[in-house]
């Protein structure tokens, strides 16, 4: 602790050693009954943080560990998955703002061990539901976050159509643009809705994605070119089908942070979608 009362800034990394079969705290054979960091590492990110010095915690682990309850007293919190021999010098390039973070979580970190959120994928029964659980499993940060050293605006979501065919395709359009005052890369992410379907379908599902880099001020139009496979799921009679019906589209920095949303409606006859044909999402920038 010595070395932290007599720091400006600490960075404290934690997290997993890789190994297979219980060499390490991660990888082939090597699994946890719960998400606490492994052995005696949250006492130390405690000890450290009654310090009152600002501290940097870097997570590097294998799986998402449940750091969500440091987020308060933590200046700030990184989180890698084991980046291997250059990892080091990659994010002493970003802790020194060599380089901007771009990065976005893939998995949803937790904010304690119980109640964790398995998916950002649930039903609706999967959100927070008080008279179901006294759990809360409202993930830290949500799949798909990410920040850097500047900020961006994600607005004017617009389709081409308001009626698209089952067996069609539409366009959706959002601007970008990078309010900071240093360059950096947003992914911006389109998600999608299906609120009445013949089975439950996810509160959220990730539809497309660009990353895209702009300088301070510069604004840019990112489009996404949807077919209609996108939107099939697997019905009451064990065929991949896609269903009219209102389809709810949301964009924005990460499955929680969608400030925009507007609606389509599927027209047409319900259609088999069980041999599915590649379609891609392109993006197009102007």
């Amino acid at each position: 602790m010595a070395a932290s009362l007599a720091a400006d800034v600490t960075v404290l990394v934690v997290g997993d050693k890789a190994g297979m079969f219980g060499i390490g705290t991660s990888g082939e054979g090597c699994d946890v009954e719960d998400l606490r960091l492994p052995g005696v590492q949250e006492e130390l990110v405690e000890a450290v943080l009654a310090t009152d010095r600002p501290v940097v915690l870097v997570v590097s682990s294998g799986r998402p560990y449940a750091v969500g309850r440091f987020a308060a007293d933590a200046a700030a919190m990184v989180q890698v998955f084991l980046p291997g021999e250059e990892g080091g010098r990659a994010v002493a390039g970003l802790l020194s703002g060599a380089a901007n973070f771009s990065g976005r979580l893939p998995v949803q970190i937790p904010n304690s061990p119980a109640g964790q959120p398995y998916t950002y994928l649930h039903p609706p029964l999967g959100d927070r539901q008080s008279w179901l659980s006294n759990l809360d499993p409202t993930p830290a940060f949500p799949f798909g976050h990410g920040l850097s050293y500047t900020t961006f605006e994600i607005d004017g979501l617009a389709a081409d159509r308001e009626l698209v065919p089952t067996d069609g395709r539409f366009t959706v359009s959002v601007r970008v643009r990078n309010t900071g005052a240093v360059s950096g890369a947003e992914t911006v992410q389109l998600y999608f809705t299906d609120p009445v379907a013949q089975v439950t379908r996810p509160v959220r599902a990730l539809l497309a994605y660009a990353k895209v880099p702009r300088e301070p001020g510069e604004e840019t139009t990112v489009r996404f070119d949807v077919h209609t496979d996108r939107l099939a799921f697997t019905g009451l009679d064990g065929h991949r089908i896609v269903e009219p019906g209102e389809i709810l589209l949301y964009a924005g920095s990460s499955s929680r942070t969608t400030p925009n949303e507007l609606s389509v409606q599927l027209v047409g006859e319900q259609r088999d979608a069980t041999v599915i044909r590649h379609h891609g999402v392109p993006v197009a920038l102007t």
